[in-house]
């Protein structure tokens, strides 16, 4: 078996092994989904109202910052639970065992991808009731829901690399959120770049969240896109380009 091959079938094993503890756990994926709706509902019903979104309803413009914020802050749950399988032991099991040591890293954020497409898709019928219209095409919805899953995956290993490099579960927790908030908050998801501060404007219209933000919108909206798409990819290749290296090369310090 060539060590491509190997790896392979070493990560689909420790994927399975993510994906058959939801049914076992089912609150681990409520309490995923308890977050984003009450971001939905939040925003919707109370600040809404006062949010000016030219040219479209606040509710068309929420919903993808939403799809956004949700797999963006799967991250966290992908290093908290990396975090825990590392205090538990877990990982000096597999590392026991004759299997590639990449199977444990690329298992845990590929099944954490499959577990926050399910929150998107349970998001998306959330939002629907609310009051989500999306207007765009079938191939178009398709591509943003492609970028979104990219952007899961790529910040996933943001969350790895916060939890190789913590040594306990609670530290992982609250740095993984040090990071998140501001990215998620000072950009185009809840509000137009155009209402902040000129002195944070540079930061929200240019950090990659708003452009995955503004990429997905006009997707789902049949907006012009524009080079929203490329930039994206961009940004979510370049930064699992950085942190996947980073990630293995923590994982080998931490387990070697």
């Amino acid at each position: 078996m060539t060590s491509p091959t190997r790896a392979l079938k070493d990560s689909g094993v420790v994927i399975w092994r993510q994906l058959i503890q939801l049914p076992r756990i089912p609150e681990v994926l409520i309490f995923a989904l308890i977050q984003p709706v009450m971001f939905v509902l939040l925003f919707r019903y109370v600040f809404g109202g006062a949010i000016q979104t030219p040219g479209e309803s606040y509710v068309n413009y929420l919903m993808p910052g939403i799809f956004a914020q949700t797999v963006a802050f799967g991250a966290v749950a992908s290093g908290i639970g990396l975090a825990e399988d590392l205090r538990r032991g877990i990982i000096d099991r597999f590392r026991s065992l004759p299997m590639a040591r990449s199977a444990v890293l690329v298992g845990r954020t590929v099944s954490d991808l499959v577990r926050n497409a399910a929150v998107v898709a349970v998001m998306m019928g959330v939002g629907l009731l609310v009051g989500f219209r999306p207007s765009g095409s079938v191939g178009a919805m398709i591509v943003a829901f492609g970028l979104l899953f990219l952007t899961s995956f790529a910040f996933s290993w943001i969350g790895v690399v916060i939890a190789l490099s913590m040594k306990t579960v609670e530290a992982v927790q609250s740095a993984g959120f040090i990071w998140l908030f501001p990215l998620t908050f000072a950009s185009s998801a809840f509000v137009p770049t155009d209402s902040m501060p000129s002195w944070l404007q540079g930061f929200a219209v240019n950090q990659p969240f708003t452009v995955v933000v503004n990429a997905v919108r006009a997707l789902f909206l049949a907006q012009p896109v524009g080079n929203l798409v490329w930039l994206s990819l961009i940004w979510m290749v370049g930064i699992s380009a950085v942190m996947i290296p980073l990630a293995t090369r923590q994982y080998r310090r931490r387990t070697g």
